[in-house]
């Protein structure tokens, strides 16, 4: 299974009061480990004063390299939000932060072609490097970014997307749209949902250029998704263009109601994690990762929330019922991949291999 390693803080950039861009150095030896493909992301994590092993993801930002000699991450300041208030409030230059090699399937390999992101927030951050990489190693394709901020003081990232304008200016489309904020010029104001995206998008690229772009990549907060997501369906975009990646799901989203028939008494968990076998008794109450964390402290997980997809697992015996699910994508699900820090046993015997 990969591991962390610790990388120096070459750099902390503030891009606006509540965000900045966290540089690491990558050693020489570290390079190939820690290359990336373009929307991928990083597994960050600290021990607290109590003790408590913090875990966070946040996406990098900079164009795809495969031998990177650092990499860069984009960091928001969540409320109550304990590693983005370190990391914002404490880490500076030569400190030392913790790191997972970098990973994540909501990815763009370059290839001709039509692609369009919208993106709230945040979310520009993976989205940001997938137009990038795209548009400097393809000629032959165009992106369209729609994206959505408070206001202009609040836009991360705002100098690097008005370069690729600049850089590209017949290939890379930007639509920028203030929630809180009136402009000058382009769009009013107001909040990117269902309805305005439906009218929206066929106002821009034509109802048949929405349906026949190559892929549409969504990330932000869960609202803007799923309205953008809804959206994108009303209009007729078939299923597998579209990608998604929650940037945040409030704790209080709902869960998906327990199937009837859940397993009363004994179960037992059975992984394979890194090569290695293990089975293991569940505690009442627990999901899977929590049975197999405290019997194999190098399960992967981060955010515990559904998320960020980094405990995904293939469920190969038994039935699990899933709470929530923000980061598998249907045909994943269908495939018989589950969220481990979601999943509860459903019937005595489970048997999971996080290496599938």
């Amino acid at each position: 299974m990969p591991s962390f390693h610790p990388l120096r803080v070459q750099a902390v950039e503030r891009l606006t009061d509540d965000s900045a861009a966290l540089t690491l150095a990558v050693p020489p030896e570290l390079r190939e480990t820690y290359g990336y493909a373009p929307g991928q992301h990083l597994t960050l994590r600290r021990v607290n004063e109590r003790g408590e092993e913090i875990r966070r993801t946040y996406s990098l930002c900079g164009p795809a390299r495969p031998r990177p000699e650092t990499v860069r991450v984009g960091i928001r300041l969540v409320e109550g939000g304990e590693f983005s208030t370190y990391a914002l409030k404490e880490l500076s230059e030569g400190g030392v932060v913790e790191a997972l090699p970098p990973r994540g399937r909501f990815v763009l390999e370059p290839r001709p072609g039509r692609f369009a992101a919208v993106v709230g927030g945040s979310g520009i951050t993976p989205v940001l490097s997938i137009a990038a990489t795209l548009l400097a190693t393809e000629p032959a394709s165009r992106f369209c970014l729609i994206r959505s901020d408070r206001t202009t003081a609040s836009t991360m990232f705002l100098e690097e997307v008005a370069d690729l304008k600049d850089r590209y200016p017949d290939r890379f489309h930007l639509v920028t749209v203030l929630s809180r904020e009136e402009q000058h010029s382009g769009l009013p104001s107001g909040r990117l949902d269902r309805d305005r995206l439906s009218a929206l998008l066929p106002a821009l690229l034509s109802p048949e250029g929405v349906r026949q772009t190559d892929g549409w990549y969504l990330c932000g907060p869960l609202g803007l998704v799923e309205g953008a997501a809804m959206a994108l369906r009303t209009l007729g975009v078939p299923r597998a263009r579209v990608h998604q990646e929650i940037f945040h799901a409030d704790a209080t989203a709902p869960a998906r109601p327990v199937a009837t028939g859940a397993v009363t008494g004994s179960v037992t968990v059975s992984a394979t994690l890194g090569g290695r076998g293990g089975c293991w008794p569940a505690r009442e109450g627990e999901t899977l990762l929590e049975t197999v964390l405290r019997n194999r402290a190098d399960a992967p997980y981060a955010c515990k929330g559904g998320v960020c997809g980094t405990c995904r697992a293939r469920l190969l015996g038994g039935e699990v019922h899933m709470d929530r699910n923000f980061a598998l994508e249907d045909e994943e699900v269908e495939a018989g991949y589950v969220l481990a820090c979601q999943s509860r046993p459903l019937t005595p015997q489970i048997a999971l291999d996080f290496d599938a």
